[in-house]
Parts: C-alpha cells; structure tokens; sequence
C-alpha cells in the first residue's frame, strides 16, 4: 500500500516546534499527552495556548502532582476537534490503516523501548509506557510518522515491526493499549483575538478548581519526609519519583506562566504579574530537581525548605493574583 498522511508533508528535518518546546522554555518537554497536544494544534496551524487553562487545577495528589491533560470538551469548542476512544478490537496496525487512511489521527499508548526519539533515555534500554499520535503510515515500507514529546518523528524497520507487533503471534493474556481517534475534519478556525477571548472563559472556569489549600507546600511537606527514603533508594527509583512529581509541577506552571503572558497579549496586561511567580515556580522545580539528584547520587541530605518556601509564596501570589484580575478585588 502507499503511504498514508493526515497531515502532508510533515518530516523531522524540517518540522518547527512550537515556541513551548523552545529551547528558551524552562520545561522544554511537559508530560507525553500534552506535549502532542501542544504539537498536534500547532501543525493544524491552532494556537496550543488557548487550551491552557486547565493547568490552574494541578495539584499535590500525595505521592504525585495530577498528570495534566486538556479537556476533551474544551478542544471540541475551542478548536472543533473530536476525541473519542477507539476500541481495539483487532490488531493496532488494522485500525491505523482503517482510520488514518480515512483522515483521522490514532493518539495510542506505546512502549517507549521502540520509539527512536527517546534516544539517550528509553530507546532500545527500557519499556516504558508513554503515548503518540500516529500522522504517517506505510506498511509496506514500515513506516509511521507521528507526535510525541516536543515534536514529530519518524520510525521504520524492526522498530515499527515491534511497535505493532507484526511479527508476533496472537498473545491472549496481553491486554490492548488504551487508544484514541481524533477527527480533525471539523477544525473550527479563530481569529488569535477571538480565540483568547474564548479561552479567557475557560480561565474563569479553571481558576474555581484550582486547590484549596497550597499544594506546594504540601508538596514540600512530603518531600522531607521521603528524602531519607529517596536517598536510600538508589538514582532509578528517584528518576520515576521525580518524573511523577518535580518535573509534573514544574512543566505545568511553565504552561501556566506561558499562558498569562499570552493573555497580557490581548488586553490582559494584569495578567504580567502573575506570570512572573508561575515562572518562579516552573524555574525552582527546575533547580529543585538538579539539587535532589545530586543528593541522592551522593546520599547526602538536602535541606529544600527555603526554596518550597519561596514557590508556596509565588504560589499564594499569582492566585491572588489572577483571582483579582478575573473577578476584582473582594
């Protein structure tokens, strides 16, 4: 078969980031699910920033901060996009050719083991789960292009094989990967200002879910208290500890940061303020994760307060902040 393309003429070599996966980003990757969300918009030519909203909800959850996602609903009305889930009912490869092949993307949980862009950390050294967005497909080549992390890439050969698991035989006890279609055949397209003012909606929404109590303090909390475990648990333990925590939070505010400076765009100049204590935070998570990773390759004990101490008060600021800017002074 030839090769199939939701979106044409997308390759590695030439595909431009969005600016949140700039190098000049403090978190230059934000978690699997929202980054092909922030790439898969930005190649549809939306703007990723409109969606942001939803990182005013994050929170300390105990032994992790909430694994952010944009509301399914929200990206129908801001961008005319349908998710649903996909029943996989059939061979992953079988679908990908029912439904790219018909203009819809596939957004798939998949082994990070296979996926060649994770060079240096997963790739070909660990199974782990992660999720992409297949564009791109060529069976007979062996072929995919797709979304993951910041940005688009390509895959081929044996790891495309093990990816869809072509030359395996049926595995009854394995469970299929959670799936997902996206329809981008309705794309609703706004004008930037039009676009932030909608937005601007759901940051009145999100800003009524954000925690009761600061959660960054609560996080400091927990963080004393599992240092010494931490330390005794050896760098593997803490790489998934932080992933779960650390860099959780501080890719969200980083998002959250961006976001406000978006809105001081379009006639929020009140939102400038707060953006600066969301970057505090997105930058002392930033500098909190280096710190506990040399703490725990030494064993040495770290004394985090003042820092947690100085994100908790960025923290009580730009809320403060941002509720006057919505609703006014109480």
């Amino acid at each position: 078969m030839s090769r199939i393309e939701v979106i044409p003429g997308l390759h590695p070599d030439t595909y431009l980031r969005h600016s949140l996966h700039s190098p000049e980003a403090v978190w230059t990757e934000k978690n699997c699910y929202g980054d092909l969300w922030i790439e898969l918009l930005h190649a549809l030519k939306q703007e990723p920033l409109a969606m942001l909203p939803f990182t005013l909800a994050v929170d300390f959850e105990g032994d992790q901060w909430t694994f952010f996602k944009p509301s399914l609903e929200e990206l129908r009305a801001l961008y005319g996009i349908d998710v649903q889930e996909l029943t996989v009912w059939r061979p992953l490869i079988d679908h990908a050719i029912e439904h790219l092949g018909a203009g819809k993307l596939i957004s798939t949980e998949a082994d990070a083991f296979w996926l060649p862009d994770t060079a240096g950390t997963d790739y070909r050294t660990k199974h782990s789960k992660t999720t992409i967005l297949l564009n791109s497909l060529d069976v007979d080549a062996r072929h995919l292009g797709y979304f993951h992390n910041a940005g688009y890439f390509e895959l081929h050969g044996e790891d495309f094989s093990q990816l869809f698991r072509l030359d395996v035989g049926p595995t009854p006890e394995l469970l299929p990967l959670f799936a997902e279609l996206v329809r981008v055949d309705r794309l609703t397209h706004f004008a930037p200002a039009e676009s932030a003012a909608h937005s601007w909606e759901l940051l009145k929404r999100h800003l009524g879910r954000r925690p009761t109590t600061n959660p960054i303090q609560r996080f400091g909390e927990r963080f004393q208290h599992e240092l010494p475990q931490l330390l005794s648990s050896g760098m593997a333990h803490y790489h998934a500890w932080a992933f779960a925590t650390i860099r959780q939070a501080g890719a969200a505010f980083d998002l959250l940061a961006a976001y406000c400076r978006w809105q001081a765009e379009f006639g929020h100049s009140e939102l400038a303020a707060p953006s600066l204590c969301f970057d505090a935070i997105a930058q002392g998570h930033k500098a909190l994760i280096l710190k506990a990773a040399r703490a725990v390759n030494s064993g040495r004990l770290l004394d985090a307060s003042p820092q947690f101490t100085e994100m908790s008060q960025s923290w009580e600021q730009g809320m403060t902040m941002l509720q006057q800017a919505v609703h006014g002074p109480k």
